[in-house]
C-alpha cells in the first residue's frame, strides 16, 4: 500500500513538473474532482515547449508501462488531438541495458542447465535493449549464430504494479468523468493490459514470427528469420541473426543504389498482403523493428505485437477503402451499416454527409499531400461518434498503416499509396465475389467435400423409398402412396437423375482439388450436376 502511494506521489510530480495540469482541465469532470486536480495536480504548462512533446516527455520518464500506453492512446483519435497523436507516435521505448551477468542468469535460470550447455559462445554486450527486453548475439553449439532475446528481469512484477495502477486511475475517471461512459477508460486500460503481457511471453512472440514465416516463407519481398524453439521459453526467445541495415539509415541505403521508389512500395504491398491475404499482420512496424539486406529486401524482427483480421474485418475494410478511392461516401455508409458496426437506427443519409464533410477537404489536397492513413482514422473518428464501438482489431491496423505511410514517404516522399493499394484491393475484392471466388471456395471445401458427397446416392436412395413407402420407415399416408405408385416412373426417372447429378459433382470436385485452376470443362461439369440433383430434388418434393 505504502509503495502504491509513493508511485502515485511520484506520477503526481511528473504531471506537474512538465505542465500536464492542462490536459486534466480539458476533462468535463465533476465539481470535487475539478477541485482535488487544481490542488494535486496544478497546471503550470511551459508554453515554450508543445503541450504533446511535454506529455511524451513525461511518459518517458515514468517507464515501460506509461510509453507502451501512450503508443497505444496515440492510435485513438477519439481521445487525443492531431497534435498531441502525433508526438505519442515518437514515443521511444529505449532503457539502459541490465548487466550481460544479469541477461546469463535469466538464461541459465530459464533452460534450468548452465549457459555452456546451449551456447557455444554468448556475448555479454547486449545489441539491443528496450523496456521489456533486451538481445544478445550467441553461437549455439553446432555453429549456428543466433540472438537471444531475454526477457528484463523484474519486468512482469513493474508493469502489474502499474497497471493496477491504471486500473485505479481509470475506474476513478468513470466515476468523476461526465464522458467516461462513452470512451470507456477501463476497457482502454483492459485491452491494453492484454497486449502488453502478449509482449512478455516470449512463447508466444515465437509462435508469431514462426506463423509469418511460413506465409512469406517463398517471397522476395520480405524475410522472416527462424525461430528455434528447441530454445526457447516463456522468458529467452531463440532466432536466427539476420543482417540488415536499419530502415531509418536512408543516405546508406541510397548509397547502396537501393531504388527507394520500389522500395516503399514493396513496404506498402507487404501491409496489405498480411492485412488482406493473411489476416494476420505485424502490428509494431517503427523503424527499429525494420531491416534492409544489400539487395534491397525487407527483414522483419521483433513479433510480439501481431494483429488479425477475420473475412468480415477484410471485407469492411476492403469495401471503405475502394469506396474511399472513387470518393463514393454512400458506399462508406452501407459498408458500415451492413457489417452491423453502426446502429440500423442511423440514417444512411446523416453518415454519408459526416463522411463526406470529413473526407472531401482531404480529397482537396494533392495525391502527394493525403495521407491513407490518416484518412482512415478520420473514418473511425466519425463511425464512433454514430456510435461504432472500438474495434481493437482495426485500431491496431489503422496504427500500422500509419506506421507503414510514415515509413514509405520517409523512403520516397512521393509515394502514392493508393496507387499501390488499389489495384490489390480491386484484385482481392474480384477473388471473393464472382467465378474466382466459387471457385477458390470449391477447393478449399472439396476436401471435405469428398467425403460427405459419395453418401449422397444411398442417402437419397433412402429418403425416395420412403417416400414410395417401402420398408417400415415410411412417413406417408395410404393415400400418398397411392398417388405415389401412380407417379413411380417418374420418380424413379428423377432418382436416376439425382445420382447422375451427384456423380458429375464429385468429377468437378475433383477437379476442384486438382493443381491449378478449375478448367472451364469442369465448371460445366458441376454446374450440370448441380442443375440435375436440383432439379431432381425438387420435382420430388412437388410431387
Amino acid at each position: 500500500m505504502l509503495r502504491g502511494l509513493g508511485r502515485i506521489r511520484r506520477i503526481l510530480s511528473v504531471i506537474n513538473r512538465h505542465g500536464l495540469g492542462e490536459f486534466l482541465d480539458g476533462l468535463d469532470l465533476k465539481p470535487a474532482a475539478r477541485l482535488a486536480l487544481k490542488v494535486l495536480a496544478p497546471s503550470r504548462a511551459d508554453s515554450s515547449v508543445d503541450r504533446g512533446e511535454r506529455l511524451r516527455r513525461a511518459l518517458e520518464e515514468l517507464g515501460p508501462v506509461f510509453v507502451k500506453f501512450g503508443q497505444v492512446l496515440s492510435t485513438r483519435p477519439d481521445l487525443l488531438a492531431d497534435d498531441v497523436s502525433r508526438e505519442l507516435i515518437a514515443l521511444q521505448d529505449q532503457v539502459p541495458p541490465f548487466p550481460g551477468a544479469e541477461a546469463r542468469r535469466v538464461v541459465e535460470d530459464s533452460f534450468g542447465e548452465p549457459i555452456g550447455a546451449r551456447f557455444a559462445a554468448f556475448s555479454d554486450t547486449p545489441m539491443a535493449s528496450a523496456s521489456v527486453a533486451q538481445v544478445h548475439e550467441a553461437t549455439l553449439l553446432d555453429g549456428t549464430d543466433v540472438v537471444v532475446k531475454i526477457l528484463r528481469p523484474g519486468i512482469v512484477d513493474i508493469i502489474d504494479r502499474d497497471l493496477e495502477l491504471l486500473y485505479t486511475m481509470a475506474r476513478t475517471l468513470e466515476k468523476v468523468w461526465k464522458d467516461a461512459h462513452r470512451l470507456k477508460p477501463v476497457e482502454i486500460v483492459r485491452d491494453y493490459d492484454r497486449t502488453i503481457h502478449d509482449e512478455l511471453d516470449m512463447q508466444r512472440e515465437a509462435g508469431n514470427a514462426s506463423q509469418m514465416r511460413a506465409n512469406f516463407i517463398d517471397s522476395d519481398l520480405i524475410y522472416v528469420p527462424e525461430v528455434y524453439f528447441d530454445h526457447t521459453t516463456r522468458d529467452v526467445m531463440v532466432m536466427e541473426k539476420i543482417d540488415g541495415i536499419s530502415i531509418r539509415e536512408v543516405d546508406q541505403l541510397r548509397a547502396l543504389g537501393i531504388d527507394m521508389k520500389k522500395l516503399a512500395h514493396e513496404g506498402v504491398e507487404i501491409f496489405f498482403t498480411q492485412a488482406f491475404r493473411d489476416g494476420f499482420f505485424h502490428a509494431d512496424m517503427h523503424p527499429g523493428n525494420i531491416l534492409v539486406s544489400r539487395d534491397g529486401q525487407y527483414r522483419a524482427i521483433d513479433f510480439g505485437i501481431m494483429g488479425t483480421l477475420a473475412d468480415a474485418d477484410k471485407r469492411y475494410l476492403a469495401e471503405n477503402f475502394l469506396a474511399f478511392f472513387n470518393r463514393d461516401y454512400r458506399a462508406v455508409a452501407d459498408a458500415h451499416l451492413r457489417a452491423g458496426w453502426v446502429p440500423a437506427h442511423i440514417r444512411a443519409e446523416d453518415f454519408e454527409s459526416a463522411i463526406r464533410t470529413v473526407c472531401e477537404p482531404i480529397f482537396a489536397k494533392p495525391i502527394s499531400e493525403i495521407s491513407f492513413g490518416k484518412l482512415v482514422m478520420r473514418l473511425f473518428q466519425t463511425a464512433r461518434r454514430f456510435e461504432m464501438p472500438v474495434q481493437t482489431q482495426l485500431v491496431l491496423l489503422q496504427k500500422t498503416l500509419l506506421q507503414i505511410e510514415g515509413l514509405g514517404r520517409q523512403l520516397y516522399p512521393d509515394l502514392d499509396l493508393w496507387d499501390t493499394a488499389k489495384p490489390y484491393l480491386e484484385r482481392w475484392m474480384n477473388e471473393q465475389i464472382g467465378p474466382r471466388a466459387a471457385v477458390n471456395t470449391l477447393k478449399k471445401e472439396a476436401p471435405r467435400w469428398a467425403t460427405i458427397i459419395p453418401e449422397m446416392p444411398r442417402v437419397a436412395h433412402t429418403f425416395l423409398s420412403r417416400v414410395d413407402g417401402d420398408g417400415p420407415d415410411a412417413f406417408v399416408s395410404r393415400g400418398d402412396l397411392d398417388r405415389a405408385t401412380s407417379a413411380g416412373a417418374a420418380r424413379s426417372r428423377y432418382q436416376v437423375q439425382a445420382i447422375v447429378g451427384v456423380g458429375l459433382i464429385i468429377a468437378a470436385s475433383v477437379l476442384a482439388a486438382a493443381p491449378g485452376a478449375l478448367s472451364v470443362t469442369g465448371w460445366i461439369v458441376g454446374i450440370t450436376g448441380v442443375f440435375l440433383s436440383g432439379h431432381a430434388l425438387y420435382r420430388t418434393f412437388r410431387n
